[in-house]
């Protein structure tokens, strides 16, 4: 349900964002506020919580809006939300924008877990296959992950290619145990 949600929304804000020509300054400041959820347990909590009431998330995002002093469309669509009790949905509507947004330029992200830290020639090597593969100009996001042991996880979209050696080594010993 709440990707529904948050994919409703973001697409509604986009919209209203393409139509005014404000599609980098609102993704501008919907990272503002990420940064902002990702650095405050009280504000996270505030939009987590189903115990505050509508009035009182409406009048803290609005104070923490006017702090930021993010305003103008995503101020609004924020206050909206608020309004609306969705405020729980709010960072994968940030995330469903982004790739709306990204989409629209014809960009694609590829959100990659690799087990060790990968060098700038090897991203740029994977970067280069990625844009082969998917026809856009793919981002990529880098993770690490030691527990996938070696090889590893690319996720585009709905694709996803894993070739960790964990995986590899789960497959072989699926197998090894039917013909035990």
């Amino acid at each position: 349900m709440v990707s529904g949600v948050a994919a409703r929304y973001a697409r509604s804000l986009f919209e209203l964002a393409e139509e005014a020509g404000a599609t980098s300054a609102t993704e501008k400041d919907l990272g503002r506020f990420e940064a902002l959820l990702e650095g405050s347990a009280d504000l996270r909590r505030l939009i987590e919580s189903p115990v505050f009431s509508s009035e009182e998330q409406q009048k803290a995002i609005g104070a923490v809006l006017d702090g930021a002093k993010i305003g103008g469309l995503t101020g609004n669509f924020l206050r909206v939300v608020a309004q609306n009790r969705r405020l729980f949905a709010v960072p994968q509507m940030i995330r469903a924008f982004r790739e709306i947004a990204a989409d629209a330029r014809g960009e694609a992200t590829a959100e990659v877990t690799a087990a060790h830290a990968l060098t700038a020639d090897q991203e740029q090597a994977l970067k280069a296959a990625l844009n082969d593969l998917v026809g856009k100009d793919v981002t990529v996001k880098v993770t690490v992950d030691p527990s996938l042991l070696g090889g590893l996880v690319v996720r585009v979209g709905s694709r996803q290619i894993d070739t960790s050696l964990k995986t590899k080594l789960n497959s072989l010993k699926v197998a090894l145990k039917e013909v035990g």
